[in-house]
């Protein structure tokens, strides 16, 4: 059967099960999108190629199939970019495909030309510049294979227009070695003998920590997790691209450690004799000062990534897996630490000293962002996805919202990529319709990709949006005020330009607004009531509010900061 590119490249797609791409059509793409209109390909438009990647990733993350963008050449290829480098930082399977000049013009500066598999060389797991038709059905599935194996990420695959207009004789590979991927291994038999003296290590540890990360969820071991965790009472806490690994309401659950971690979380890893390092890869925001991260603490790091092992921090003993082999491996051998009493009546001291903590709103505003978040989290049905942008109500999402499965937080975390939270949310119900989505946005990061929301409006993707609206760059403004003298440079936004219900109206949405507790009850139930189109709620929330705890960057962890009304005995 023979078929033109473009059409190979559809069936290429739709022999993955890629049920939804997200994408804007241009020039060099163009011919992709005639044979679309035949395919059970949903194709979702968006307002700008930004919008695409992160929907593709909000679309991963809820469902942990591999999310599929699709832009032309040049700077709709440039303007994916972030997405791209947002998923390599985050594991998040990808899979982009991008038009390209005519072959013949590659090299040339023509129209709309760019070198975006050089561009997206280092934050990618791998890229493809198709040379021939007859090629395509190869990339795609093996850019599919390698975006969701091993380490998952994002996997570019760039197309000429002379080559989807072109024909090739159908084929599709049936077996990985027809990928023609030399050198590439992910799947690692797992070493005994690091299984054994894992083992020994957690036998004779007095006081372990699990520190869950993401990798955690990426290898959907969360039930491993919670076996693992309740037969050894040992305590876990769950970095920001772990949560939902571990149940919030478990009475093992310390909660996030890090930057803006539970105190109870940090303080546990700093006294922690055993630290067990599952998925996680010791970021600087969870470590603070690496010479004083953990100080006492063998470690176990388990990852699937062995580039991983030693990067940051020296582990005593490296296993290179995916988290749920590991912890059958381990519940198989009976590793069991010491009793743990002692260990566990300390921590409870620190939790019961210093929990989290914010001051009572007052009935007339302005509103605390805490309180949102908590108040939509106690009217949210069981299972509600929630997604944010970065800064402050990211924080206070990750510290108020309680994740009681995976799938439900959706965030940037390594990137930290302001304006993600609206297009992921949107993604995120595509993968997830059964489920409420609400976004946790500042009015910052709404301000980036607000425009997605007409994407929302006319594709009938019902997203709910809670601008915490404190009128600053928050978390600039924070630092601003904490490390440089309360000199306020550039973090100002006005509370009142844009006129966000009138925004949110324009773009078919419904817009609603809360200055005081009664009505932000009152919108929060109206909010709820609205299931057949995109609603936005502008919360008017104090600007003076900090996120605490708090570790300063490059501080010491035993420094951490905790609410200024709690600061009898702590730093």
């Amino acid at each position: 059967m023979q078929l033109s590119g473009a059409q190979a490249l559809i069936k290429s797609l739709e022999q993955q099960g890629v049920d939804t791409i997200f994408g804007l059509p241009g020039g060099a793409i163009l011919p992709v999108y005639d044979p679309l209109i035949d395919s059970s390909i949903r194709h979702i438009l968006v307002r700008h190629e930004q919008g695409a990647g992160h929907m593709a990733e909000g679309y991963a993350l809820a469902t942990g199939r591999p999310g599929v963008a699709m832009v032309t050449s040049g700077p709709g290829a440039t303007n994916i970019v972030t997405p791209i480098g947002n998923a390599h930082m985050d594991s998040t399977p990808l899979v982009v495909v991008t038009g390209q000049v005519a072959s013949a013009a590659i090299g040339t500066d023509a129209f709309q030309e760019c070198d975006i598999t050089g561009i997206t060389m280092g934050i990618t797991k791998h890229n493809f510049l198709v040379k021939s038709a007859q090629e395509i059905p190869r990339a795609v599935a093996a850019a599919f294979h390698l975006a969701t194996t091993g380490r998952p990420g994002p996997v570019l695959i760039d197309v000429p227009k002379d080559i989807t207009q072109s024909t090739m004789d159908w084929w599709y590979p049936s077996t990985v070695d027809e990928y023609d991927l030399p050198g590439y291994r992910p799947e690692v038999a797992l070493d005994q003998e690091a299984v054994e003296r894992a083992i020994a290590l957690i036998n004779a540890s007095e006081r372990p920590v699990l520190y869950v990360g993401g990798g955690t969820l990426k290898s959907r071991a969360s039930k491993e997790l919670l076996a693992f965790a309740e037969r050894t009472t040992m305590p876990v806490v769950t970095t920001l691209m772990a949560r939902g690994a571990f149940p919030d309401s478990h009475d093992q659950h310390l909660g996030m450690p890090g930057m803006h971690g539970m105190y109870s979380a940090v303080t546990a890893i700093q006294k922690c004799d055993l630290l067990i390092s599952l998925g996680a890869r010791f970021d600087d925001r969870v470590t603070g000062k690496i010479p004083a991260f953990a100080p006492h603490a063998k470690v176990i790091h388990v990852d699937i990534d062995r580039a991983e092992f030693n990067k940051v921090r020296f582990a005593d003993v490296a296993i290179q897996s995916n988290v749920a082999p590991v912890l059958r491996a381990w519940d198989a051998g009976s590793a069991t630490p010491h009793n743990l009493d002692v260990w566990w009546k300390e921590i409870r001291s620190w939790q019961e000293q210093y929990p989290l903590f914010y001051e009572e709103p007052l009935a007339d505003g302005p509103l605390r962002p805490q309180h949102v978040i908590e108040a939509i989290g106690a009217k949210a049905e069981p299972g509600t996805i929630v997604s944010a942008g970065v800064g402050q109500h990211q924080m206070w999402a990750s510290q108020y919202w309680k994740f009681e499965e995976p799938g439900t937080w959706i965030n940037s975390g390594g990137a930290g990529t302001m304006g993600f939270g609206v297009p992921a949310a949107i993604g995120a119900k595509v993968g997830r319709p059964d489920r409420t989505v609400w976004c946790i946005d500042g009015d910052g990061c709404f301000q980036m990709t607000a425009q997605e929301l007409v994407t929302a409006r006319a594709e009938g993707i019902p997203i709910k949006v809670a601008i915490l609206n404190n009128a600053y760059l928050g978390m600039v403004r924070q630092w601003q005020e904490m490390f440089y003298e309360e000199r306020y440079s550039e973090v100002y936004l006005s509370a009142d330009l844009p006129d966000y219900v009138k925004w949110a109206e324009a773009m078919g949405c419904v817009g609603l607004r809360a200055t005081n507790l009664k009505q932000m009850h009152e919108v929060i139930d109206e909010a709820n009531a609205i299931n057949d189109v995109p609603v936005v709620i502008d919360f008017r929330t104090d600007s003076s509010e900090k996120v605490f705890p708090m570790v300063a960057a490059g501080a010491s962890n035993d420094d951490i900061q905790v609410h200024p009304l709690q600061r009898g005995g702590a730093k």
